[in-house]
């Protein structure tokens, strides 16, 4: 029986790329030198697309493929990939939810904690022999028993405000309506209220053009010049220039960050920053939940060709 040829945006890891190509006749569209040419060879054989959520699939990836079914992203983020177009196009995208959850919001606190108490650079600061040449490390702030606002309260805004109740936080959050699992954590209609009721905002909440530059100057402004911003979620919900102003002129105290519009080069004003943490978008950066993803991805394209019910399917 002929293999199913599918299109792979990106590459994987070996676990992901060896079952890949046991099972399917994998064309690398990221190893094209000329991706034009590729895809008006492979395209009109194409009936599925393996992808990352950073890289997606363009209207013009989907136009080429005629034959195409399904498009199976590996991350929980499927913002990158053009829902107008498979809606046209009778498409169904899954993507790989619930087992980064853990991971992203466990990068999520321990970026607060290294940015509220200067953990990376006490660290030099010990490593570089200031410790005995200048003393104890500059005082910084407490973390514990602080405001915290959850902008996003879905699986990862719940888990990351379900671990910093061990904190003793006080939690407020944001999303479109109240969740009745949220318990006592109070709800928050508007993003720039949130923003005023919290000293460290953690931003947790999918990528929509409704949530475009969600967080923008006023948000920032309401945050105010003692409050933290923590991103595990998507760039383009935060306003960069607006954030990096902010930071710049003290309006706020810092920001711990995980993505980047300008990634893998983020604008260089962030790091002529002290006052920022820069992580290399990697919250769900882990041997446990990479493989965990790689086999949601393969589960959710092999059930569409054996005709099962998808698993993680995210479009109607």
């Amino acid at each position: 029986m002929p293999k199913p040829h599918i299109l792979q945006m990106g590459g994987l890891p070996e676990w992901d790329e060896t079952p890949l190509n046991d099972t399917y006749e994998v064309h690398r569209y990221f190893d094209a030198p000329d991706k034009a040419s590729f895809l008006a060879q492979v395209g009109p054989k194409i009936q599925a697309i393996a992808t990352r959520g950073d890289l997606g699939a363009s209207a013009e990836v989907i136009a080429a493929c005629p034959m195409l079914k399904i498009i199976s992203v590996y991350g929980v983020g499927y913002d990158a990939v053009d829902l107008a177009a498979c809606a046209k196009g009778g498409i169904v995208v899954t993507n790989t939810p619930d087992v980064l959850t853990d991971d992203c919001a466990d990068l999520a606190l321990g970026m607060w904690l290294a940015l509220s108490r200067g953990i990376v650079a006490a660290e030099a600061w010990a490593r570089a022999g200031d410790w005995a040449r200048k003393g104890g490390f500059p005082l910084q702030h407490r973390a514990c028993g602080k405001r915290a606002g959850v902008l996003g309260l879905g699986r990862i805004g719940m888990a990351v405000a379900q671990r910093l109740e061990g904190f003793g936080m006080q939690i407020s959050y944001t999303t479109r309506t109240p969740r009745a699992e949220a318990g006592s954590w109070q709800y928050i209609a508007d993003a720039k209220e949130l923003a005023a009721q919290s000293d460290v905002l953690f931003v947790t909440l999918a990528a929509t053009p409704e949530t475009h530059h969600i967080v923008d100057a006023d948000v920032l402004r309401a945050l105010g010049p003692d409050g933290l911003l923590i991103n595990i979620s998507r760039a383009q919900n935060i306003d960069e220039r607006a954030l990096l102003d902010a930071l710049e002129q003290g309006r706020l105290r810092g920001a711990a960050l995980d993505v980047f519009e300008g990634e893998p080069a983020p604008d260089p004003r962030f790091s002529r920053l002290s006052n920022v943490l820069l992580q290399p978008h990697h919250a769900s950066g882990t041997f446990e939940t990479r493989r965990a993803m790689g086999q949601l991805l393969r589960e959710n394209l092999a059930a569409h060709f054996a005709g099962r019910p998808l698993l993680t399917q995210v479009n109607a």
